[in-house]
């Protein structure tokens, strides 16, 4: 069965039957989506952006002597300590992550002054600060009710702002719910198989994150799918494109840009039945702002408005490659290939109970592998795995 009764792009009831047994598993969306409380989701794209734009307004970066800091605390207050900055109006406050900064700057065990009074650990950070070998840091203050200071970085620490990364976006991916083919995702039935990319956005749907240390954004091409060939029943294999991407300006995190296509998207924003997967990142190095503007914006937008006709010619190109017609063959092809006796006997029995057959051409290899990588536990035997189907595919099409 095929995308059912599509009108006008979209499809009227019921969405797009997809397999979602083929292809990669990947979590990091859902990692997100479970760790972010309501006040750190958002319900489009221009609300995102006026919020870490707005902070980005009301904030100040400086480049000081980190000898001519002083730290402030009171006997009684013991819980309280702030900084007084050079040609600053008031000392600021700074926040849980920017006290671990401090702290690693200076070589402090963070965890251990917390728990300390506030006074004796000013006296330490202090001393960190006087007798800091860098000489210099930079800092990042934001005005929120009172002055906090939110990072502190080495010197050359190249900070790109969150909203510039949203604002990237949006010129792909306008308002993200549906004014442009690039919106938040729709959602799975297990129950039926169906894909239903016509959901509202919500608290609960939304993909569209930001807290005070990060952003994070996924967005996908669900009401335009792709067929990449045939499925064992004679329906399409339908997919469709997304990416993700997530920025840090106070130095949680780098910059990074992922594309890939996926089958579906879960409830719990798992992403199901993922192929092709590509990734970026960019470290907030001196020349990362630059990076950003020549190489990660401009690979966003080449994604959005590239031709699927590579990625479909890949997966025909796997599907028409024979290369096992025998048992002997397919131990031969897999054991070559670095995987073991135990490994190359599951990935084998998959395929035969997925698709009534034992594996024949790349294609079929290719998801009886990344079957076998959803089985494993670990995250790190998953991906090694996962990356090895990947390098398959690639060397088929």
């Amino acid at each position: 069965m095929t995308a059912i009764e599509i009108m006008n792009g979209r499809p009227e009831r019921g969405g797009y039957k997809v397999d979602v047994s083929r292809g990669g598993h990947n979590g990091r969306v859902s990692s997100e989506w479970f760790s972010r409380p309501d006040d750190e989701k958002y319900l489009s794209l221009s609300d995102l952006y006026a919020s870490v734009k707005g902070r980005t307004v009301r904030s100040k970066t400086r480049t000081v002597e980190s000898a001519a800091i002083r730290v402030e605390a009171h006997r009684d207050e013991p819980e309280k300590l702030a900084l007084v900055l050079p040609d600053a109006d008031a000392p600021v406050a700074p926040t849980h992550w920017s006290f671990g900064q401090l702290a690693s700057l200076v070589g402090a065990p963070a965890t251990y002054l917390r728990q300390l009074p506030a006074p004796l650990a000013g006296i330490n950070l202090q001393y960190g600060l006087t007798n800091h070998r860098a000489e210099q840091v930079k800092t990042m203050e934001v005005a929120n009710g009172r002055t906090e200071l939110r990072a502190v970085t080495g010197p050359d620490y190249g900070r790109i702002y969150d909203h510039e990364l949203v604002s990237a976006v949006q010129r792909i991916a306008g308002d993200g719910v549906g004014d442009t083919r690039w919106k938040v995702p729709g959602v799975l039935d297990w129950s039926t198989g169906f894909y239903n990319p016509m959901i509202d956005v919500t608290k609960d749907t939304t993909t569209l994150y930001a807290s005070d240390r990060d952003v994070f954004l996924f967005l996908v091409d669900d009401r335009n799918p792709i067929e990449a060939g045939r499925l064992p029943d004679g329906s399409p294999d339908l997919f469709f494109r997304g990416f993700y991407c997530w920025n840090s300006e106070v130095g949680a995190k780098t910059l990074g840009i992922a594309s890939f296509y996926l089958r579906a998207v879960c409830q719990n924003r798992n992403l199901w039945g993922v192929e092709d997967f590509q990734e970026i990142s960019i470290r907030h190095s001196k020349y990362a702002a630059n990076r950003f503007a020549h190489e990660a914006a401009p690979a966003l937008a080449n994604f959005a408005d590239s031709s699927p006709q590579p990625f479909i010619q890949g997966i025909r190109s796997a599907r028409e490659s024979i290369v096992a017609r025998s048992d002997e063959d397919r131990t031969d092809f897999l054991r070559k290939r670095g995987f073991s006796k135990a490994e190359t006997g599951k990935i084998v029995e998959t395929v035969l109970a997925e698709e009534g057959r034992p594996p024949e051409s790349v294609f079929d290899f290719v998801q009886g592998i990344t079957a076998v990588a959803r089985s494993k536990p670990q995250q790190d035997a998953r991906l090694t795995m996962e990356t090895r189907a990947k390098k398959l595919l690639e060397a088929a099409a």
